[in-house]
């Protein structure tokens, strides 16, 4: 007859967690995003309670090595969808079961959800799938500021291997300069970009065959974002390797549709004189080159995956 609160708590935790990893709404997505672009609102973001999923196996190493996992990012409104086709592949070279490796669902709250394998072999793959995946450059970023330093705790590695498409790309730069003095941060050790929209969007702040590129590689128009990396390009250490695969679908826009040809390489600019060694790859023709279909484009997964070293 009484109500029961406590009983009410747990029924009511229960179903919260049972929900938590359901597709959220458009306006979960665009409001959360809003609210970790932003600093200073980002503390009602780490007021909620955490929660962590573990449905990981953790296979043990198979020798005296130290690992570098291979994390693969989406961009804006991706998902786990977007880095499948790359992921399966990278399964079959380097001769793992299809489900030996691990997925991680992560929501801007700081919750995780961990499935699949942390594999004992030499490099790991890691899938990350962003909840709110409407987000912007600021909202990636505040993902990868505390999903690599948890995945990094958790898992023991210090270094890693990005395989980044559209928007994660400068986030992973960005994140690797704002944290390059702290030791305890995992660190690049190679990045493999697809896609990635380095100093603007198209018709977003960057309107096809306006901006161009001198002799130097240096855009004539260079957006806040490009600003970011281009002052802090000294904080790039000189140890990372880095592939950029950008897309151009040849028609009188030099695009992939999303991504300006100048807006992708205005990256080489800032990386090419610091990184250990660079490397720029073009994709041409609208039925290989176009922005969505890139990421699943066997001949850029090729490519990836001989440059992050699991092909010969």
């Amino acid at each position: 007859m009484f109500f029961n609160s406590k009983k009410y708590a747990e029924e009511a935790e229960k179903n919260r967690k049972h929900n938590l990893w359901q597709e959220p709404s458009l306006f979960n997505m665009i409001s959360l995003g809003l609210i970790a672009s932003f600093a200073p609102t980002r503390i009602f973001l780490r007021m909620h309670r955490k929660h962590i999923e573990d449905h990981v196996t953790v296979e043990k190493k198979k020798g005296n090595f130290e690992q570098i996992p291979i994390i693969y990012f989406h961009g804006f409104r991706g998902g786990d969808y977007t880095t499948k086709v790359m992921v399966d592949q990278a399964l079959k070279d380097t001769h793992k079961q299809a489900d030996k490796f691990l997925k991680v669902t992560v929501d801007l709250f700081g919750n995780f959800r961990l499935e699949g394998t942390w594999t004992g072999d030499k490099q790991p793959i890691i899938q990350i799938a962003f909840r709110q995946r409407i987000v912007g450059i600021y909202g990636i970023d505040y993902y990868l500021s505390f999903v690599l330093p948890f995945l990094s705790k958790r898992y023991h590695f210090k270094t890693y291997t990005a395989v980044a498409h559209s928007l994660a790309c400068p986030c992973v730069i960005r994140t690797e300069m704002k944290h390059s003095w702290q030791k305890s941060f995992p660190h690049l050790n190679k990045c493999a970009f697809i896609a990635g929209p380095f100093d603007g969007v198209t018709y977003l702040g960057d309107i096809p065959n306006v901006n161009v590129l001198n002799e130097k590689g240096r855009p004539s128009v260079m957006n806040p974002h490009y600003l970011y990396l281009l002052f802090r390009r000294k904080r790039f250490n000189s140890n990372i390797s880095v592939l950029n695969i950008y897309g151009n679908v040849l028609d009188d826009t030099n695009t992939d549709k999303f991504i300006s040809v100048v807006s992708a390489k205005s990256i080489r600019y800032i990386l090419a004189p610091q990184a250990h060694f660079y490397q720029e790859v073009e994709i041409r023709g609208e039925k290989y080159a176009e922005h969505s279909w890139m990421h699943d484009n066997p001949f850029v997964i090729d490519i990836v995956d001989k440059f992050i070293g699991i092909k010969k």
